[in-house]
């Protein structure tokens, strides 16, 4: 019983100790960038469509026609589409749009980025809207089922089957002002087309359509302009031959895309973070052409580039000034609240004002312990029959009981001294108290 309850603070007693190495050992500073996702301005402006369609309510043979037509139709995303639901009015505006739709991206996540590819898995008409469901949607499909189950142990059958995953699709609902009106796939893709492109096109002419015209020109013409992100670089020249990390005098981490191969033009493209910084073309027999200005203009200068519910995290690696702050001694770790006063505080006699060591009851001390005294059984061996004195208890004055006509005595452990227990004995000593044993009764032993 007693090992359990000496067990009892080791966890704290060990947490303590190793938060204390912690806060001596010196440590040295990783620093990862996260940068935030950028969103281009002409995505946050939307521009309506005027499509003509007629003005009489959808039929049932209309319904079920548009559904045959429009299931399984793939089309190229022509905006990020976050993973919930956009309102699309019929040739009006996107409901969210502006900066509130760039926070829905960054809340929820994207779903698919401009010029790649949709599928349509689910179409859904009711009396004013019609919902399309893009890569399966961004909600299961039974929300209450998949959490119910039937059965017993190991025959439990769910009543809808569920993989676990989170669904990453979108969905796009086409909001009337009446009814939905009788209408065929071709009307349906044109007053989709803001949001979806079901026209026949690569994924390159599909991205370039969702560009300015300047930029769409450069990636048709497979040119590379200093202030592209990866995407375009990769939309405009594919993927490189290979790829080159390396650091500046300055410290930045770069990286460099390879185009090409000798005897061929080899071209040099240099990341920054995600944007190209430098490039450079090296052709046989001529001088490398280096461009290392800007040929965007201010295509990134009024980005809404970080959403109004995200916070930046600091770029770039560790300072010293960051590394002698982490090495700096840190403060023992405490239970208090950041400039919280105790009653005790104010106390200039109590010296508990701080923390102290941990103190064990008596009895379950161990060597090492703060006030540790090494202490005797209170039974001691009692088999010889004979008056029997340890030699750490000499000078006991407590616990003594004497025997009437037999002349022994006994002596309890309780009344030991520290301070005479933790004298070590010399022979000589060890002698007398014999002798003392041997011939009779110690005259301390007499009753006062």
């Amino acid at each position: 019983m007693s090992g359990q309850r000496r067990s009892a603070p080791l966890p704290f007693l060990a947490a303590f100790c190793v938060l204390s190495l912690l806060s001596a050992v010196p440590l040295h500073a990783q620093v990862f960038t996260v940068e935030a996702e950028h969103v281009e301005k002409h995505y946050t402006e939307f521009a309506p469509t005027h499509v003509k369609y007629p003005e009489q309510p959808i039929n049932q043979l209309g319904r079920e026609t548009l559904i045959r037509f429009m299931q399984s139709e793939q089309g190229f995303a022509m905006r990020p589409l976050p993973i919930a639901n956009l309102v699309l009015h019929a040739n009006g505006h996107m409901d969210p749009t502006g900066d509130k739709y760039v926070d829905l991206l960054h809340q929820k996540g994207t779903s698919v980025k401009p010029g790649e590819r949709v599928v349509v898995t689910d179409i859904k008409i009711n009396e004013k809207t019609i919902e399309l469901d893009l890569n399966g949607g961004f909600q299961h499909k039974h929300k209450i089922l998949r959490h119910i189950s039937i059965g017993a142990g190991a025959a439990e059958v769910p009543l809808a089957a569920d993989n676990g995953q989170p669904m990453t699709g979108s969905r796009v609902t086409l909001l009337f002002e009446e009814r939905v009106p009788d209408l065929n796939g071709e009307q349906l893709e044109s007053l989709l087309k803001p949001m979806i492109d079901f026209g026949v096109k690569s994924p390159a002419e599909a991205f370039a359509e969702t560009l300015p015209p300047f930029l769409r020109s450069a990636i048709e013409q497979h040119r590379v302009l200093v202030g592209m992100n990866r995407d375009m670089v990769v939309y405009a020249k594919g993927q490189p031959v290979r790829k080159v990390r390396e650091t500046s005098d300055d410290g930045k981490l770069f990286e460099i895309w390879i185009y090409g191969e000798a005897p061929q033009p080899v071209e040099f493209v240099r990341f920054e973070g995600s944007f190209v910084a430098r490039v450079e073309l090296a052709k046989v027999g001529q001088p490398i052409v280096v461009r290392n200005e800007n040929e965007m203009g201010d295509y990134w200068g009024n980005q809404p580039v970080v959403a109004a519910n995200q916070r930046q995290i600091k770029l770039g690696d560790s300072t010293d000034a960051d590394r002698s702050a982490e090495n700096a001694p840190r403060q023992a770790p405490t239970l208090r609240k950041p400039g919280e006063q105790l009653p005790q505080d104010s106390d200039k006699d109590n010296p508990a004002s701080s923390m102290q060591p941990v103190k064990m009851p008596p009895g379950m001390e161990r060597p090492g312990d703060p006030g540790y005294h090494p202490t005797v059984s209170a039974h001691p061996d009692q088999s010889s029959g004979s008056d029997s004195q340890p030699s750490g208890q000499a000078g006991s004055s407590s616990g003594q009981t004497q025997s009437q006509g037999s002349g022994s005595t006994t002596q309890g452990g309780s009344g030991t001294k520290s301070g005479d227990s933790t004298k070590p004995k010399t022979s000589s000593q060890s002698q007398t108290n014999n002798s003392d044993t041997d011939s009779g009764p110690n005259p301390i032993d007499k009753p006062q």
